[in-house]
């Protein structure tokens, strides 16, 4: 009895012990509510032009008032013409395509080129391994500039080419230390346990590194698509035909020719109000990575923390 009696007394104590050491201070509590100001601030910051973008892509052509008075317009009373004009062009779903090509061939370029060779940098027997650590930094310190750039993508024949928007940029110099730290991670006896079975190092990579290096593939891979999806100035400089504009470019004709009163881009997509086919327009090329997101969010920040832990 007298056992029972001690043990209900002791975890009557722990919890005792445990609620006084979770109650929270008045600094605590101060610095939660400076937090919640700021995120809530932070949130309004984001939250009020994108509303008003979406309100105003959904603006009636015949609407009259301003701009505040449009963002609490009902949803009764939207319009979903400049959606139609928009969706119902072909030069918009041509344009729509290309970019889904280039950003499904960069992403799989740039992790095929990436992944190899950054488990490479991250082997610590690897001869040389120093100085290609060195080589691979001094182009992300000195970049060879625009010119050059040009040329060579113009000897190597990828001028009006989807690839010549993302094969120059196919290994990211800052994507690939990321990567490589987070192969140094891994412990060395998964490795030499696989060689020692008499494992090549491609074997290694397949069947021991890549099926525990999803979040930092996942992470790298939305990088990749985030910075080839919204990419307007290789496509503005390598490609030439109008069929193989990307969004971006699209996008960019768009706001520039209903800003300068130019209305061929504009008049294209019928008349639906041009205010309202500039915000669809930006609401569409946005939607791709705004799906991706979610089902990679999961992997986003453990890819990044644990990549980031090496330098």
């Amino acid at each position: 009895m007298e056992n029972s009696r001690n043990k209900k007394e002791k975890v009557k104590l722990n919890s005792f012990k445990a609620n006084v050491a979770l109650k929270p201070t008045v600094a605590d509590k101060t610095f939660n509510g400076l937090v919640t100001v700021f995120l809530s601030i932070l949130l309004f910051v984001i939250a009020i032009p994108l509303w008003s973008t979406i309100t105003l892509s959904f603006r009636p052509n015949d609407y009259i008032g301003n701009n505040l008075q449009g963002m609490f317009l009902v949803p009764w009373k939207w319009s979903n013409s400049a959606y139609k004009a928009l969706l119902g062009n072909n030069g918009f779903i041509l344009a729509f395509k290309n970019s889904l090509l280039i950003l499904a061939g960069g992403v799989t370029s740039a992790l095929f080129l990436t992944t190899p060779l950054a488990y490479v940098l991250s082997i610590n027997s690897l001869p040389g391994r120093k100085f290609f650590n060195i080589l691979i930094v001094i182009p992300y310190v000195f970049n060879v500039g625009m010119i050059p750039a040009y040329l060579l993508v113009t000897n190597i024949g990828l001028i009006d080419h989807l690839a010549a928007v993302f094969i120059p940029g196919a290994i990211s110099t800052y994507n690939c230390l990321i990567m490589r730290s987070f192969f140094e991670g891994i412990p060395n006896e998964l490795k030499e346990s696989a060689r020692i079975d008499g494992a090549t190092e491609i074997q290694v990579l397949m069947r021991i590194i890549l099926p525990l290096s999803k979040a930092i593939i996942m992470t790298i891979g939305l990088f990749y698509g985030v910075s080839f999806w919204n990419d307007f100035f290789h496509a503005m400089l390598y490609l030439n035909s109008n069929s193989l504009q990307p969004l971006p470019i699209l996008l960019r004709n768009i706001l520039m020719a209903s800003g300068m009163n130019e209305y061929v881009e504009v008049n294209a997509f019928g008349d639906a109000p041009v205010a309202a086919i500039k915000a669809a327009s930006v609401f569409l090329s946005a939607i791709p990575m705004v799906l991706a997101y979610p089902f990679i969010q999961k992997y986003f920040t453990k890819g990044t923390l644990l990549g980031s832990v090496k330098g």
